[in-house]
């Protein structure tokens, strides 16, 4: 008695199209649940506050409901506006220099290990040094408060790229270096074909630490500045406001600084997504 190879097949098929479907059911429901439970979150943590400070009867100036912090950040727009833009601008050129001086020095570092034993040692101190404690000697020796500013996001935010760009500069495959050198590659061949592919995921991973940094450091700065008048920062508004038991506009500066911190988290992460999902490894399998 012969067994037709095509019952099986047929029997088959209908279990393979149930499998694909609840695989791009899974998927569907992933995708969804990437914002939609982020969503809900937000909305039950608002929804928990106005209750508390409802039920609790709690002044304003000492937990303002989520309803009086939007209206005073609605109102009180002009006043922070300007504010928000000058942390902006020194977190975003603090961001530029440690990228540029952070990338720079590790391609040097990459280029010859003298240098890296001469000057890494002095980077590793620069990130293990509280900002609060060398801000305010940074402050007697620069007259220029934004320069200051800027010099104390720069330290905050300059080790994340250094030492990232420098661990991918260095990780380069080791067949691959030996296979340039049987071509002859000169060393600026083999740094811009393999070294800088190499490197660009570990650089985008401290780009993207190294972007909150910048922000705290701005921040932090800001605070231990503590001086009003033009140039000043969100952080001095939320002093400014304390002062004054001003909660409302406490917050609502609060929440310009937590706005920016996520907006600039989901910009690099956009970056990053763009300059490696078409060939390396992580940003494929997100795509999957």
């Amino acid at each position: 008695m012969s067994i037709d190879p095509a019952v099986p097949m047929a029997d088959s098929a209908p279990v393979l199209d149930r499998e694909e479907a609840q695989r791009l059911r899974a998927e569907r429901l992933s995708r969804t649940g990437r914002w939609a439970l982020p969503i809900l979150v937000f909305v039950l943590v608002i929804a928990g506050w106005h209750w508390l400070v409802t039920a609790k009867e709690i002044p304003h100036y000492i937990l303002p409901g989520p309803g009086l912090v939007a209206s005073t950040l609605w109102q009180d727009f002009g006043i922070l506006a300007g504010s928000w833009l000058v942390t902006l601008t020194v977190t975003g050129l603090a961001l530029l220099l440690a990228v540029v001086f952070g990338g720079g020095l590790a391609i040097l570092f990459t280029q010859s290990k003298w240098i890296e034993m001469s000057f890494f040692p002095y980077a590793v101190v620069l990130q293990v040094t509280p900002i609060v404690a060398i801000a305010p000697l940074i402050f007697i020796y620069v007259d220029s408060k934004i320069a200051g500013l800027l010099i104390c996001a720069w330290i905050v935010a300059f080790f994340p790229i250094l030492s990232n760009t420098t661990l991918g500069l260095n990780s380069a495959d080791h067949n691959l270096r030996d296979l340039f050198s049987v071509y002859g590659a000169s060393r600026w061949q083999r740094l811009r074909y393999l070294q800088l592919p190499a490197a660009l995921p570990y650089f985008l991973g401290g780009l993207r630490i190294a972007g909150g940094l910048s922000l705290i450091g701005a921040v932090v700065a800001e605070f231990v500045a503590g001086s009003g008048g033009i140039g000043s920062g969100l952080a001095f508004r939320i002093l400014e406001s304390s002062y004054r038991l001003n909660t409302p506009r406490m917050f609502a500066a609060l929440t310009l600084i937590v706005v920016t911190g996520v907006a600039i988290y989901l910009v690099l992460s956009w970056v990053t997504w763009m300059l490696l999902r078409k060939w390396h490894e992580s940003a494929l399998k997100r795509d999957a």
